[in-house]
């Protein structure tokens, strides 16, 4: 399977962007997709998750109740919808397919499958 992220771009501090990650060569409605983010010079740190069904969703505490993480399965695509946000969300952010429905949704270790990264900028 291929992703793509789309949909970064530069903002202001308490604005707000949608991310998408669309995919071809293979449905992603049996696998958990997850959101990822890594800033300059630091680790790549888990932002989003969702179960293969969509029924279920998981968020990094930084990100709870600003970030929401949905999908579409008609469309291949995942979306993580940004609000609020801050100039710590700078970042290049990216999604991944989950390697087994049954691993942890939390480490970049468990997906198989990564798009190219879209870019975040969040202007103070």
């Amino acid at each position: 399977v291929q992703l793509q992220a789309y949909g970064g771009g530069l903002v202001q501090a308490g604005g707000f962007l949608r991310l998408s990650c669309a995919a071809s060569g293979r449905t992603l409605s049996s696998y958990g997709m997850g959101w990822f983010r890594q800033a300059p010079e630091k680790e790549r740190e888990f932002v989003a998750a969702i179960n293969w069904s969509g029924v279920s969703t998981y968020y990094a505490d930084s990100v709870k109740g600003r970030f929401t993480i949905s999908r579409v399965k008609a469309e291949n695509t995942v979306y993580l919808q940004m609000n609020s946000l801050k100039p710590e969300d700078t970042a290049v952010y990216y999604c991944a397919r989950q390697r087994y429905s049954s691993g942890s949704y939390y480490f970049p270790r468990e997906y198989d499958s990564w798009g190219q990264g879209t870019l975040v900028t969040v202007s103070s």
